[in-house]
Parts: structure tokens; C-alpha cells; sequence
């Protein structure tokens, strides 16, 4: 039986019903929302079209059908995913944060943690719930944690500490760029927040994961401004003897913080790939329509001459190439119990880098046009920019989790291939981390 690739009806009805509010409900807001120089203001400009997609079914489409979520496949996921980022993929980073948020608790949680807080999320007669993923942290000496799992203690890696204070923790420290400030600064709903519960222990043994609840006291939120996805709200996170239950703490995450972070950003990476799909499909489309119908002052359109003809093929190509490995990574997803450390990142490295190049060529055939904001190539560059370097930067740690994988003596190189389950530990972490 030969793979396939044809969508079912029910597929082809989401890609259908997702392609329909993107256009019709999304995109009317958006062009002004990223225009919008405050970045707080930008962001709550999109909370109607967010609604419409909370009762859509959309926003929380990826929590599990028991909960009230949609239940959907990861691969169903990425169709759709796609759709939204073709159009604006800082409103999919909002959407896709809920997953991020949330996804760790229906994973590691206590079955009270999944019917109190996935309960919650599914079913806000308003529809403005958001999930929280929080984790990075300040860029500094010592700072940021994209060496989050170096097997050294304080002050490497994750400096946010939780210490247990009878029925408590005592939370002090920043995060920054973790998702968000929430539509009033006050935070999200609910998500998930990596802490220190070991200060003398590394990042492989002393890390686990909390459920942070909005209007924590001693939690206070900066929303931040940023050239890409203006209609995602990131924010700075101070904790300041912020106390949270000890019963927030995520049961199959204590000590294990550091695979929650790996688990979700390979649990992810299949999205933020295919946004740069959505991104680079924009933006050839709109190079084949100008290539149609400009002369460059020559007697026909330039699609006609070659030199045109074979950078959109070629960009054609790589889309298709893309998107492709994207569904092949959120089926890997869909068979290996949500588990694809290996293959998420390398989805994710090889989509997001390869798109922007895309995006560029499109822009040499639209040539200095390209640069008037009307035809929307900046916003295009501006996002698709982001890609590589967020949601687990491809730099940072995505490269280091394959690095990991591969360098085990044990891994089989020809796993992927035979759709083996490829398991990710905690030896497979840290290489790399501590110079010389």
C-alpha cells in the first residue's frame, strides 16, 4: 500500500473551516494591530478575533477530548496551524502557547490537576482563557537558559528557585519571554512555569515543573516589544516570594523539569514549522501573482522569462518539501505517544531555516516593490525571522537535542526510517553545555 498523502473529508473540512477564519475573521484586524506601537494595545486589538476562535474550537483544539478540548491529532493540528500562519502567525503563537501551556499538565499531571485546570480552559463562557509556557529566562552573566539542562548548579541554567515552605513554595527570581502578559498584564489563566526546586542541583536533576495561576500574588508582568509576532503577547515575570500550593506541583515533573521543556519544544516544533510554510506559501503566492502581471519594462510578464520561472519553481518545490516533513513529524507525534525529540527538531530546524530563504527569493522577484509596506513582504521577513530563533532556539538547544541523540552509541541511525519509537533521556542531555 503506497503512503498517502490525500487529507480525509474530516481534514479537508478543518482545513476548510480554519482557512475560513483566518481570512474572514483574522485578517480584517491585523494589518492595524501590528501597526499598533504599543505592543500591549497590539496584542488586545486581536482578543475579538481570539474569542471567535475559542468558540470555534479552535484555541484549545489540541487539549485532550476527555477535558473538553478538541482532541485533535497532531497532524490535524499542523493543517490547521498552517492556515492561521499564513495569515498571522503571532495570533497562532497565542494559540499555539495554549498548547505549551497546558499540554505538560495533561501529560505529567495529578488526575485533580487535569479536571481542575484542562476543565477550566475548556469551558470560559467568556472564550478569553489563555495557557501560559513559562520558562526562559533574562539574558545576562549569568543568564538566559537556552543551556537550561548544563549539569552544574546555580547560578548556570534556570535561576528561578521554588523552596518548599510547609504546604508552599517560595517562588523568587525573572523569567522572560515566556508566554504571557495576558490581555491585561495581570498574566494567564493557567500554564506551566519550570522552577528550581534543587538550587544544588543541575539542570538534568534539580529542575520541575508548577501550575502558575493568574493573579498569583507577587507575580507582576511586563509585555514586551518585539519586531515579529506583534500579535503574541511575551512578557517579563517577576517573582517575589510569590507562594504557590505545593498541590500546583506537576507530579511526573518534579526532578524532571528539564524533559518537560524537551518533550514540549519537540511537541511544538512541527507547528512552528509549518508556520514558516504558511509564511513562505504567502509570499510565493504573492510573488506569482506580481510575476503574472508586471514587465519589469520588458513586453511581457516577467513570469515568462526563465531566470523568474525557476526561483518560483524552485521555491515551490521547498514548500512542498516542507510541509511535507511537517506532517511527517506530527505523525511521528501521532504514533509515538506525543514523544519526538528527534524528529521535532529536526523539523523544526531544517522548515524554519530553509523557509526564510524562500521568503527572501520571493522578494527578488517582486525586487525594490517588495519593499513598500502595502504589499506586506516586511511583516513576512519581520516574522518568519522569528522562527529559527524562538519556541526553542534552533541555536540554542533544538541542534543540542539531536546532537544528544545522535552522539548515543546505542541510537539506530535508520530509526526514523523504520518509524521506530526513538526514546529521549536525561543521558542524552547536556552535551555540549560546559566549555572545553
Amino acid at each position: 500500500m503506497p503512503v498517502d498523502f490525500t487529507l480525509s473529508d474530516e481534514q479537508r473540512k478543518l482545513q476548510h473551516d480554519v482557512r475560513a477564519f483566518s481570512e474572514n475573521v483574522l485578517q480584517p484586524v491585523v494589518a492595524a494591530a501590528d501597526a499598533e506601537p504599543d505592543p500591549l494595545e497590539g496584542f488586545r486589538m486581536t482578543k475579538g478575533a481570539y474569542v471567535e476562535a475559542y468558540k470555534a474550537g479552535i484555541a484549545m483544539c489540541m487539549l485532550p477530548a476527555e477535558f473538553g478540548g478538541g482532541g485533535v491529532s497532531c497532524v490535524d493540528l499542523v493543517i490547521a496551524a498552517e492556515e492561521i500562519c499564513a495569515v498571522d502567525p503571532g495570533f497562532a503563537c497565542t494559540v499555539l502557547c495554549n498548547g505549551l501551556g497546558l499540554m505538560p499538565i495533561a501529560w505529567y499531571g495529578s488526575d485533580e490537576q487535569k479536571e481542575r485546570i484542562l476543565r477550566a480552559a475548556t469551558s470560559d463562557p467568556t472564550g478569553t482563557y489563555l495557557g501560559g509556557w513559562t520558562a526562559s529566562e533574562p539574558p545576562g552573566n549569568p543568564g538566559g537558559t537556552a543551556n537550561f539542562d548544563i549539569p552544574l548548579p546555580r547560578p548556570a541554567g534556570v535561576g528561578l528557585t521554588a523552596v518548599r515552605d510547609g504546604d508552599h513554595f517560595v517562588v523568587n527570581g525573572r523569567k522572560y519571554w515566556p508566554s504571557s502578559a495576558g490581555w491585561d498584564e495581570t498574566g494567564t489563566n493557567a500554564g506551566t512555569l519550570i522552577v528550581r526546586t534543587d538550587p544544588e542541583a543541575g539542570g538534568t536533576e534539580g529542575l520541575s515543573a508548577l501550575i502558575l495561576e493568574g493573579d498569583t500574588p507577587g507575580v507582576t508582568f511586563r509585555h514586551l516589544d518585539k519586531i515579529g509576532h506583534r500579535l503574541a503577547s511575551n512578557a517579563e515575570i517577576v517573582f517575589t516570594d510569590a507562594r504557590i500550593p505545593v498541590e500546583n506541583l506537576l507530579p511526573g515533573a518534579e526532578g524532571n523539569g528539564d524533559l518537560v521543556i524537551n518533550r514540549n519544544f519537540a511537541w511544538s516544533g512541527p507547528v512552528a514549522a509549518i508556520a514558516a510554510v504558511g509564511m513562505a506559501r504567502t509570499a510565493y503566492e504573492t510573488a506569482l501573482e506580481f510575476a503574472r502581471n508586471h514587465t519589469a519594462g520588458a513586453l511581457k510578464p516577467i513570469i515568462e522569462f526563465q531566470n523568474v520561472g525557476y526561483v518560483l519553481g524552485d521555491v515551490a518545490s521547498k514548500i512542498e518539501m516542507a510541509r511535507y516533513f511537517c506532517w511527517r513529524a506530527a505523525d511521528y507525534l501521532d504514533k509515538h505517544d506525543q514523544h519526538a525529540e528527534l524528529v521535532g527538531a529536526m523539523n523544526k530546524i531544517q522548515v524554519t531555516e530553509l523557509m526564510i530563504d524562500c521568503v527572501y527569493k520571493c522578494m527578488q522577484i517582486v525586487g525594490v516593490n517588495s519593499l513598500e509596506t502595502a504589499n506586506g513582504f516586511g511583516k513576512l521577513l519581520r516574522e518568519v525571522a522569528v522562527l529559527p530563533i524562538y519556541d526553542g532556539g534552533n541555536m540554542g538547544m533544538q541542534r543540542r537535542r539531536v546532537h544528544g541523540i545522535l552522539a548515543d552509541p546505542l541510537f539506530n541511525p535508520r530509526a526514523i526510517m523504520d518509524d521506530e519509537m526513538v526514546v529521549f533521556g536525561k543521558q542524552h542531555e547536556s552535551i555540549g553545555t560546559i566549555a572545553g
